[in-house]
């Protein structure tokens, strides 16, 4: 719990005690009868130990308490780059990054293979996010957006408050020739020629993959280079399908 986090209490039995109370810069809220209780830091469950003990003081016998989130204001996730609705999302519960994701709109289109999460440094929350790198004491997680996107449970990292999510947008590979949309697409990691040619719907009846050439910028310097179907691409390569002679 922290500053500003609105609690919902419930004493069983006892109408007056029950009620939203809002957690104030110095983590305490007021509670009807026992006044100030310290909460700041504490999870769900000892926020209830701790109303329970305070009205066992003197005031009730076995008080039955329930405390749950009404809104969550103290901690939040900063997330970035290439998704729908970039922003600053409230850290509910046991949030993970799929989660944090769904929030933001989901990936664009644009969205390369990866994501990075930036796990704020221990202590106090971060104020603002930060971009990979900018900061030695941060804790870096790369995540695989493919694996994560079928189902890996292991790149549905857990995010804690401060984190930042940035989602990097991909590289293009461009595709010109006999081939149904030229055009330039985002590239992937691994991806071959023959993939290359997939995503512009392939090959026209009037191309041929015997002579593909692939026009590669290197230090400034452009270099023409054959290749076959099993080849792979790097970010900024033109993939060029020839006409057939015949």
């Amino acid at each position: 719990m922290g500053p500003q986090d609105v609690l919902t209490v419930a004493v069983f039995d006892q109408p007056n005690l029950s009620g939203k109370f809002t957690v104030e810069t110095d983590g305490t809220f007021t509670l009807p009868l026992i006044g100030r209780v310290k909460v700041g830091g504490l999870t769900l469950r000892e926020v209830e130990s701790q109303v329970r003990l305070e009205l066992e003081q003197g005031y009730l016998k076995n008080p039955q308490v329930s405390v749950a989130v009404d809104q969550y204001r103290s901690q939040r996730v900063f997330v970035v780059g290439e998704v729908r609705t970039a922003g600053t999302y409230p850290l509910s519960g046991e949030m993970t990054l799929i989660e944090a994701l769904a929030r933001a709109g989901s990936t664009t289109d644009r969205a390369g293979g990866e994501a990075v999460i930036v796990h704020a440094p221990a202590g106090p929350a971060a104020v603002a996010p930060r971009l990979p790198g900018e900061t030695d004491s941060s804790d870096v997680v790369r995540v695989n957006l493919k694996e994560l996107q079928s189902g890996a449970a292991k790149q549905n990292i857990a995010l804690r408050d401060g984190d930042t999510i940035f989602v990097a947008r991909a590289e293009n590979v461009y595709v010109f020739g006999f081939v149904r949309n030229p055009g330039a697409y985002p590239l992937e990691s691994d991806t071959t020629v023959l993939q290359a040619l997939s995503l512009a719907g392939g090959v026209t009846d009037r191309g041929t993959t015997n002579r593909i050439r692939l026009v590669r910028i290197v230090d400034g310097k452009k270099h023409e280079l054959k290749v076959k179907l099993d080849d792979h691409v790097r970010p900024g390569d033109t993939v060029i399908v020839p006409e057939r002679f015949f």
